[in-house]
């Protein structure tokens, strides 16, 4: 056999999809909820943490498992499923919430360097664009994959606050156990309910799901298996283990981060009275007079990482959607000249995204309306995810468990649920 067994590769190597997915989860626009969430709340909203995290891994690890069994990106399974009509539009609205989202990315880590070094943030953005789309245009799949892998570390930042601020850690379990107990006087149930959507949908988005089926397929390409040997149950075996490993591990990495970032904020804002925070770079100039230079600088330093992790991750995951919609050659581990129409949707997604955070787009209402469009159409895309997972005629007798079912159409319930609360939360008056 040419190629290893993943029973061979050491640890590190069998992480991949799964962890970058899982970090590009906690962008700058992830970092602002959950700070907000933290100085709000303080600590009365971590159980949300908990409560997505078997969601997460059950629908991200059936998006990679569909990538690996079919050898085709949700984007095709999708088509497959739906009529093309409603395919085109959940792609439509991918595209745009991505390129959203990315404007909110660029511009939080443009804000981020201007506070650590000055300057024009103007010029940062579009810096941080450049330097996105050279990545992915210059750089061969695996370096890519390096060097996202690479910048994962980036998260550990929040970590390095935890153990730069004193943490009342009794307090903080009493009041994430019993949410009930120490609920804010001075907001009301319908903001708590709206950041415990925004939570769900920063950590369940559906740029996530598409990216990481793709990379199933990207690497599965790669290594060159013959159809004899994924026919083998012993490799098929092997090959469905490594995918769940590094599911888990990313997502509890993503969801780890998450908690430090609003424990973090609550024992630094909140209990000094700063509760409205909106933004990630916010965040950071807030912690320096309470949480000293050294949590300031980390928290800023991780912003610009966790964007230059996640802003390829939202542009690819457009690019490989769109493609995969016209059935055009696409991949990372495709040349520009073979993959033109992928590449090209990258530099778009990129380019426009950068333009929009140069030319003072609100932050916060970009966020609300990628988030508005990310809850539209996470609950279709999620359903039928599930339906091709049960689908013997696509999956074959790799259909899901009885138990990943169970958690996936949890997962596609709660989301139901969140989108409605956000969207009467956004819309209706008062």
């Amino acid at each position: 056999m040419s190629t290893p067994s993943v029973k061979e590769k050491g640890f590190a190597a069998r992480l991949g999809p799964g962890l970058i997915t899982g970090a590009a989860d906690d962008d700058p626009s992830g970092i602002a909820t959950y700070s907000q969430a933290g100085a709000q709340f303080r600590f009365s909203l971590v159980w949300t943490l908990f409560l997505t995290l078997p969601l997460m891994i059950g629908i991200q690890m059936l998006s990679a498992r569909i990538g690996w069994v079919t050898q085709e990106g949700l984007a095709t399974n999708i088509g497959k499923i739906c009529p093309r009509w409603l395919t085109v539009s959940l792609i439509a609205l991918l595209v745009i919430a991505n390129t959203i989202n990315i404007a909110a990315d660029i511009a939080a880590m443009a804000d981020a360097l201007r506070l650590l070094v000055g300057g024009v943030e103007s010029l940062y953005a579009i810096g941080f664009g450049t330097l996105c789309i050279a990545m992915q245009l210059y750089f061969s799949y695996e370096s890519t994959v390096r060097i996202l892998k690479w910048l994962t570390l980036a998260l550990f930042a929040y970590v390095a606050v935890i153990l730069a601020v004193q943490v009342p850690w009794h307090q903080a379990l009493l009041e994430s156990i019993r949410p009930w107990d120490f609920f804010p006087k001075n907001v009301s149930a319908i903001q708590y309910a709206s950041t415990v959507v925004a939570v769900f949908g920063t950590t369940i988005s559906p740029y996530l799901f598409f990216w990481q089926a793709s990379q199933e397929v990207e690497d599965s390409r790669r290594s060159g298996d013959s159809s004899e040997l994924r026919l083998h149950p012993g490799y098929v075996a092997e090959h469905l283990s490594r995918i769940k490993q590094d599911t888990w591990f990313g997502m509890t990495f993503s969801n780890l981060i998450a908690l430090c970032i609003v424990i973090a904020t609550a024992v630094t804002l909140n209990e000094r009275g700063i509760t409205d925070i909106q933004t990630s770079a916010q965040a950071a100039e807030a912690l320096r007079p309470v949480a000293g230079e050294f949590a300031f600088l980390i928290f800023a330093l991780g912003i610009i990482g966790t964007g230059l992790l996640a802003v390829p991750v939202l542009a690819g995951s457009a690019a490989y959607a769109v493609s995969e919609l016209f059935g055009w050659k696409c991949g990372l581990s495709r040349g520009f000249q073979d993959a033109r129409g992928f590449y090209l949707i990258i530099i778009a997604a990129t380019g426009i995204g950068s333009a929009m955070s140069v030319f003072d787009v609100d932050p916060i209402k970009a966020l609300v309306w990628s988030a508005v469009v990310n809850g539209v159409i996470s609950v279709p895309i999620m359903a039928v995810l599930m339906l091709i997972g049960q689908s013997k005629r696509l999956m074959g007798r790799y259909t899901i468990s009885n138990r990943h079912r169970f958690f996936g159409w949890t997962a596609t319930v709660l989301m139901s649920v969140a989108v409605v609360v956000m969207l009467v939360a956004t819309f209706l008056p008062g």
